[in-house]
């Protein structure tokens, strides 16, 4: 019977970089280098004649990794203002949902209240109540994954580490 490897889908807003084909190279070595199989957004090619039709297939297709995913990081960083990539923490709910355990990098040292400006004390700009419970995320991810304050190498570690010491 052979060892399974984890399956890790790594989350994240990453897609969106100009080298994310080099990237997803290093990943797939870095995983490979720690006994983990790197499943990557944009692992399969999505065609279609309308932009639906390929926004259609990548959702089906991201969906259908994280299915298949025994695991799952995500890049949590600051994406477009003070909150993660809301397609990134959507895939981290679905994942939460489906009882797979999840491991957040890239995650901020300081507090909610410490990162975000204010327009008035506990207030951002828009006039919006920041939370402040001590953390650095939202407390819904702080609470259902592992927040890991370092980059995608030393998270992949942490869970080849944890997916070890379970076997």
């Amino acid at each position: 019977m052979s060892k399974h490897l984890p399956r890790i889908y790594t989350a994240g807003p990453d897609v969106f970089e100009r080298d994310y084909a080099q990237q997803k190279a290093r990943i797939k070595q870095w995983c490979a280098e720690l006994g983990l199989v790197a499943l990557c957004p944009g692992d399969d090619e999505v065609s279609g004649a309308t932009k639906a039709e390929v926004s259609r297939g990548i959702f089906e297709i991201n969906m259908a990794l994280i299915e298949s995913a025994d695991y799952v990081v995500a890049n949590v960083r600051d994406f477009r203002g003070h909150e993660p990539d809301s397609g990134t923490v959507f895939e981290i709910g679905y994942a939460v949902g489906r009882g797979k355990k999840v491991w957040c990098y890239n995650t901020p040292t300081l507090d909610l209240v410490a990162q975000v400006p204010q327009s008035a004390p506990g207030y951002c700009r828009e006039g919006m109540l920041i939370e402040d419970f001590g953390l650095p995320r939202n407390l819904m991810l702080a609470h259902a994954c592992e927040l890991v304050h370092g980059d995608l190498r030393a998270c992949l570690a942490l869970v080849a580490q944890w997916h070890a010491s379970r076997a």
